[in-house]
């Protein structure tokens, strides 16, 4: 059985032909693009597609040429977090039966390639779900793909963690995993992130090699899900996994206080079946969910815009004033797969007083000094012991890791799975902590992702220990200021949709390569790090040497203030381009923190005018 088959009559090819000419005729009319001219004409004449045509016809006789070239103006790409984008029936730039689909049959025929060697090997492929709209849809569509492939399916039966799906593939030895989840994306989205027998997202020469199956795919494999799931070869493993997961996440804990009241927020997802277990098995008694964002929900109907993300402070806002009113000491939030932690505590120890959020570099360092402060108290960390971080992370992780003798691996790209590779590069049994400034956090071997519960388990163990010792979390991170130096971190995002978006973004970064601004925020520009080309040049002398480091979409330009600098990279997961600030100011100028933080807030606030300005002109 072919995937996204259809009982609709077949078009005649005079239907076919009057729709091409239309296109045609569009096209001359600047209404579409010529990447969307393309790729609908192969949906109308490819026999791949024929289940979709019928659908992509009356598209055109009806003329809704803006939809078609949103859906169609390009082939949806893998990006940092595997295939990701707005649901729509039709269409190759969209997330639908098809593209899902493709990205299933590509995988499965790459891991038989990769297998065929060994023809006797049972292969298997771990599945799970979250909540948003159609993921139980796709999963089924996923699982079934597999099967029909010969690969088994290891199925988490009910909405699930992406961490667990990573521990899952290790726990169980599956030879790969699919998590369905668009993360912290809006309703509209969904996708489907990839994972190798490591547990963790796919990495060269895994990703390229599935890419080009996944191109190449003709002929999509279904088996029919109940089938499948009746003759056993849809295995649900869901009790299994949840009784190892808990055990191996609970030997991440530390001793120490549990007297603390905690607000958590699952923000419509399905982190409250990953936290709270693990919260009560770790010793917090009170543990409260809050209740209007706590039903799992696609529509994330009870968050501000309907985006469930816990980088948004607004989210916080409302449990809050729930919190003050109620004697919650801490709250924290999950996104809707439960891989990212935010956080809100009291400025003071009076939490019915003024709250403050965390930024996911903050939450970086808390975590980092937390986790090295308890690890040496317990004499686990050793010469070899290390942490991990990304280019886009705040340099005051590597400080804390430097002020306990421990060393930082921090020269990768953007995505949690080059923290995975350095893991295992490195020695998982060295490993300490990783962290990515986009709330990513994870302690132990067991997965190879990174994970909210846990990130929760041990932020509340921080704020118990603080309680017990009559400080705040933000007296605890303006400790860290004084010792190391404040740093301040900012994250602009800047939009560009569609096809004429993509162009605008090609053309910004070429313009930081070729001619990058002089100075931003009144402060030089010194050098220029492109990690495309994997060159270092010094804008004053024009020479350029070798810049030792992955190869990646990222430019960065350090400011002749030690310490600043600007990264640029457009997002692999949403059409933007994202800009990085980082500042900084020596220990000895950040004894006054009020003083050093107005400093540095009106250096980010003129770096960004500067930014904003030369995107306009350039993009």
């Amino acid at each position: 059985m072919a995937a996204g088959s259809s009982t609709s009559p077949p078009a005649d090819s005079s239907q076919i032909q009057a729709a091409l000419t239309a296109l045609q005729v569009a096209s001359d009319a600047d209404q579409i693009t010529d990447g969307a001219v393309t790729n609908i004409t192969a949906w109308l004449t490819e026999d791949r597609y024929a289940p979709y045509r019928e659908t992509t016809l009356a598209h055109i006789n009806d003329q809704n040429w803006k939809q078609l070239d949103d859906v169609f103006w390009t082939i949806i790409p893998f990006g940092t977090g595997g295939r990701r984008g707005k649901m729509y029936e039709i269409g190759s730039n969209a997330i639908n039966d098809r593209t899902i689909g493709e990205s299933a049959q590509g995988l499965a025929s790459y891991v038989l390639d990769y297998h065929a060697d060994h023809p006797d090997k049972k292969l298997t492929c771990a599945i799970a779900y979250d909540t948003r709209h159609r993921s139980r849809h796709f999963t089924e569509l996923c699982a079934g793909i597999m099967v029909a492939n010969g690969i088994d399916v290891m199925l988490l039966d009910d909405y699930r963690a992406t961490p667990q799906l990573s521990f899952a593939v290790r726990e169980l030895g599956c030879d790969c995993g699919i998590m369905v989840t668009a993360s912290h994306n809006p309703p509209s989205d969904n996708a489907v992130k990839v994972y190798w027998s490591s547990g963790a997202q796919v990495l060269p020469p895994h990703d390229k090699a599935i890419i080009d199956r996944v191109m190449a795919c003709q002929e999509i494999k279904v088996t029919p899900f109940d089938e499948a799931l009746a003759d056993g070869r849809v295995k649900i493993v869901t009790d299994q996994i949840d009784q190892a997961y808990l055990k191996a996440a609970l030997a991440c804990r530390f001793e120490g206080p549990r007297d603390l009241k905690v607000l958590y927020t699952p923000l419509h997802g399905v982190g409250e079946l990953a936290v709270v277990p693990l919260m009560k098995a770790d010793g917090f008694e009170s543990v409260d969910v809050y209740e209007p964002h706590r039903e799992p929900s696609g529509d994330f109907p009870n968050v501000p815009g309907h985006v469930s993300n816990p980088e948004n402070v607004k989210v916080f806002e409302a449990p809050i004033e729930y919190a003050k009113q109620n004697g919650h000491e801490l709250i924290m939030a999950t996104d809707p797969d439960c891989d990212r932690l935010g956080v809100a505590a009291p400025i003071t120890t009076d939490p019915s007083g003024q709250w403050g959020t965390f930024n996911g570099n903050q939450i970086a360092a808390l975590l980092c000094s937390y986790v090295l402060e308890q690890s040496a108290q317990s004499n686990s960390l050793t010469s070899d012991s290390y942490v991990i971080k990304t280019l886009v992370t705040t340099e005051l992780v590597r400080s804390i890791a430097s002020a306990h003798d421990v060393r930082t691996v921090g020269e990768l790209l953007v995505g949690y799975k080059h923290i995975a590779e350095a893991m295992d590069r490195e020695g998982p049994e060295h490993f300490a902590y990783g962290c990515e400034e986009s709330h990513g956090y994870l302690v132990g071997s067991y997965a190879r992702d990174k994970d909210g519960a846990v990130a929760c388990m041990l932020m509340a163990e921080l704020a118990a220990s603080l309680k017990s010792q009559g400080r705040s979390m933000h007296d605890y991170m303006a400790d860290l200021y004084r010792q190391h130096g404040l740093h301040r971190e900012n994250l602009i995002n800047v939009f560009m949709e569609g096809s004429e978006g993509m162009a605008a973004m090609q053309r910004l970064m070429q313009s930081f390569r070729e001619k990058p601004p002089e100075s931003l925020g009144n402060i030089n520009v010194g050098g220029v790090r492109d990690y495309l080309s994997q060159t270092r040049t010094q804008l004053t002398t024009g020479q350029s040497e070798p810049l030792p480091g992955p190869n990646g979409n990222l430019i960065i330009m350090d400011l002749e203030a030690a310490g600043n600098y600007v990264a640029v990279r457009p997002s692999g997961t949403e059409p933007k381009v994202k800009f990085y600030i980082f500042t900084r100011l020596n220990p000895e100028d950040s004894q006054d923190l009020t003083a050093a933080d107005d400093v540095l807030s009106s250096r980010i606030a003129d770096i960004e005018s500067d930014l904003r300005e030369y995107a306009r002109l350039h993009s």
